[in-house]
This record gives structure tokens, sequence and C-alpha cells, in this order.
């Protein structure tokens, strides 16, 4: 884990901030990236991030997903029919 990103928990007040939050939206995901919004939603649209879960009109990444992805060096996630992976 980078020294910038917390570990998830609740800070010294009891509640949760929102670099620890289980679940990414947009924003906090483009932060970890660097990069704005838009890039992120471009991404995942050409298959380059990680899909997003959809939780009635939100869209979400679970952190360890995106954690796990960027750990990986950031591979391609659209799935190829045909292609083993």
């Amino acid at each position: 884990m980078s020294p910038h990103v917390r570990a998830a928990g609740p800070d010294a007040s009891g509640t949760r901030s929102a670099p620890s939050a289980a679940l990414l939206d947009v924003e906090a995901f483009a932060g970890l990236l660097g990069v704005s919004s838009r890039h992120v939603r471009r991404l995942v649209d050409a298959g380059k991030a990680p899909p997003p879960v959809r939780l009635g009109g939100c869209v979400r990444w679970p952190r360890h997903v995106v954690e796990a992805w960027l750990a990986d060096g950031c591979p391609n996630c659209r799935k190829r029919p045909g292609v083993a992976k």
C-alpha cells in the first residue's frame, strides 16, 4: 500500500474518512490515479479499468479491486471472447 493511502477503518474521531472508504466513487478513483473523473469513465468504457458496481443510481468501485488492479500494473480489464486469461 502506498504511504499516502490510509488503511480502512475509523479515524481518531471514530468516523470513516473518505480516503479509507471500502467503495470508491469516480472522484476518489480518479484521485488515486491522479487523473480526471472523465478520464476514469473513458478508461472504464474502453475496458482498460475495472468495471464499477452499480448501486441504484450510484457507480462505485471496491477499493480492494482498484488496489489489486494498480498492483498488477493496470492490465486491460475487457474480457475478449475466446481468449483465456
